[in-house]
């Protein structure tokens, strides 16, 4: 599972992420733009707009897409923070201009959208899926939206994975990548995440997965 981490400005974390192999999430709010021996992609930012209760920054996430998009290993289209289809529309706007700017485009899955929602939209190569919505509405979900990119062949993100326990619950459902802040913030938690990003890759994946996740999810 390929992990990404919050750009930071702190070299000692970023010298320990390069190390590691991590890849880099920038966002129109980064403060710097160095990528320099990372991988990254491109989030639009609308989470960090929804809590500090502000209206997205389309010009800032236009100059990120024109600056970086090209080399992005992704780009998630704006959203709305558990807005359910409204978000989905919003995406679709943006869908095509993205996709002349980028290698592959992901749709945010919000509160309230169903794979019905996007059986017509994914791609595998080109659309894939970022797993957002509130914290317990992703946890529900997060193993059928697994699926869903596993029937489909498309790629399936999950964001805002800073514990060894969600490592443990995007591996069950079968996630491509997750990201996260801690690693970024905090250098002394990358060798425990780390690990859990990688400790599964040995294995074939498990045939009882549904049950494994329920197991999983209802661990203290």
């Amino acid at each position: 599972m390929i992990c990404y981490a919050s750009h930071t400005g702190t070299k000692r974390n970023l010298d320990a992420l390069r190390a590691a192999d991590w890849r880099l999430m920038l966002s129109p709010y980064t403060r710097g733009r160095d990528v320099k021996g990372f991988r990254y992609a491109l989030d639009n930012g609308a989470w960090a707009d929804f809590r500090a209760d502000r209206d997205f920054n389309n010009e800032g996430f236009q100059a990120l897409v024109d600056c970086l998009g090209r080399e992005a290993d992704w780009i998630v289209a704006p959203d709305i923070v558990a807005g359910g289809l409204r978000s989905l529309r919003l995406s679709m706007v943006w869908l095509a201009p993205l996709l002349v700017r980028a290698r592959m485009v992901l749709i945010p899955v919000q509160d309230g959208m169903g794979p019905e929602d996007l059986v017509n939209i994914v791609l595998p190569g080109r659309i894939g899926i970022f797993l957002g919505g509130s914290t317990d509405w992703k946890l529900t979900n997060m193993q059928l939206w697994g699926e869903f990119c596993a029937e489909r062949g498309v790629y399936y993100h999950v964001g805002r994975v800073n514990t060894q326990r969600r490592f443990r619950l995007a591996h069950i459902a079968g996630a491509d990548s997750v990201d996260g802040s801690s690693a970024s913030r905090y250098a002394v938690t990358l060798p425990s995440l780390d690990f859990a990003g990688r400790q599964w890759d040995m294995w074939a994946p498990p045939k009882n997965r549904d049950d494994q996740f329920r197991w999983a999810v209802s661990a203290p």
